[in-house]
């Protein structure tokens, strides 16, 4: 069970409230949260990556175990105490202004 948190403004638009979780089988990817959550939650398909190349939108950042993850493969295997559930895979909504 994977524990995945949303940003306020997308936990709006899918109707949740708090962490979401999600049954997902091995090896637990950033794609495969990403992929299993958009399946879930259709309404958050382009909020999180491009609809056509999947590619991380900007201002989107990923973190688990306090590692900043936005910029890693989104091939790679996240670490074992987020695809257990101990940790959340975090989805922030980063902000830039001068």
């Amino acid at each position: 069970m994977v524990r995945v948190v949303l940003p306020a403004h997308l936990r709006t638009l899918a109707r949740v409230s708090g962490e979401v979780t999600l049954d997902l089988e091995s090896p637990v990817t950033p794609r495969t949260v990403l992929d299993a959550l958009e399946a879930r939650y259709p309404m958050l398909r382009g909020t999180i990556r491009d609809h056509v190349t999947h590619t991380r939108r900007p201002f989107i950042r990923f973190f688990a175990c306090e590692q900043d993850l936005s910029h890693e493969s989104s091939d790679a295997p996240l670490p074992d105490t987020v695809a257990s559930g101990a940790e959340p895979f975090l989805i922030i909504g980063a902000m830039a202004g001068g």
